[in-house]
């Protein structure tokens, strides 16, 4: 920038000086602050009957995922159901429950392009029966307690979804709901997931552990996020798996695959459905 003229010495102007053109905005910098905020906004609740649109995560959203050949696995368009008329959002002020008037079962992430859904998972009415979701974990007597916890915490059902893509990574997703967020949040952080590892441990895991290289960036407000990764030596599957609580339901992520998985379609997965949950 050039040295402003001295005004107290300049001679006064016979005609108003021209007005000077309007800044221009940096295009680039609001290009990135659109990107940003289509990765982390949250969708609140506007009406009763509204379907909320989420727009599928690019590849420069999230922190530490934002090259083209990064793994990406492509989704269709998502959107939230819309709510039962006269039924706010979970977390709108007047739902003090955090409840999620809306099916569970349209709450699931789909599938992504290419992918082989497991039909199984969707039970005979969308429905997921407890015995199958605890086949999710190693020990029999993990399984039992945690049968005993879900009863007695008064869980109402699961709605399940997996699928497999081609490079043969294994997706498994399960929401579980109860009657209120407040049981939710005592079921999620001392009991289910603490930080440094899972209380308990998956079928086909050893050890797992708290997964460091999950990016913060990528956290969607309201909802709960512990990551876990399986500590090596691996199994025959390395598995990524990842609890979420958000209002009255928890979410179980698991993802699996020989040798190893991939972390990208790991993060992508969890923070599209955090957004869905949120």
């Amino acid at each position: 920038m050039t040295e402003q003229q001295n005004l107290a010495a300049a001679p006064l102007p016979q005609e108003p000086p021209a007005a000077p053109p309007p800044a221009r905005r940096d295009r680039r910098a609001l290009r990135a602050v659109l990107r940003w905020s289509a990765a982390v906004a949250v969708f609140a609740a506007v009406g009763a009957a509204t379907a909320y649109g989420i727009t599928r995560l690019e590849r420069t959203d999230v922190p530490g995922l934002a090259t083209e050949s990064d793994g990406r696995w492509t989704y269709p368009a998502l959107t939230r159901p819309p709510l039962p008329p006269g039924r706010p959002g979970p977390f709108a002020a007047s739902n003090r429950a955090n409840t999620h008037y809306a099916d569970l079962r349209a709450l699931l992430l789909p599938a992504p392009e290419g992918a082989e859904e497991d039909k199984e998972l969707r039970g005979g009415d969308g429905w997921l029966a407890t015995e199958d979701f605890l086949t999710q974990y190693a020990s029999e007597e993990d399984a039992e307690e945690i049968r005993r916890q879900l009863t007695d915490h008064g869980l109402r059902h699961i709605a399940a979804r997996g699928w497999t893509t081609q490079d043969g990574t294994r997706t498994r997703i399960y929401l579980l709901q109860f009657d209120t967020a407040a049981v939710t949040d005592e079921l999620f952080g001392p009991w289910l997931a603490p930080y440094g590892q899972p209380r308990y441990q998956l079928r086909g895991t050893a050890m797992s552990g708290h997964d460091e290289a999950f990016p913060d960036a990528a956290q969607v407000e309201n909802v709960q996020r512990t990551p876990y990764d399986e500590q090596e030596p691996y199994g025959v599957e390395h598995v990524r798996h990842a609890y979420l609580a958000a209002g009255d339901t928890l979410a179980l992520v698991v993802q699996s695959r020989e040798k190893a998985a991939p972390a990208v379609p790991f993060q992508q997965t969890v923070t599209l459905q955090s957004q869905l949950l949120g």
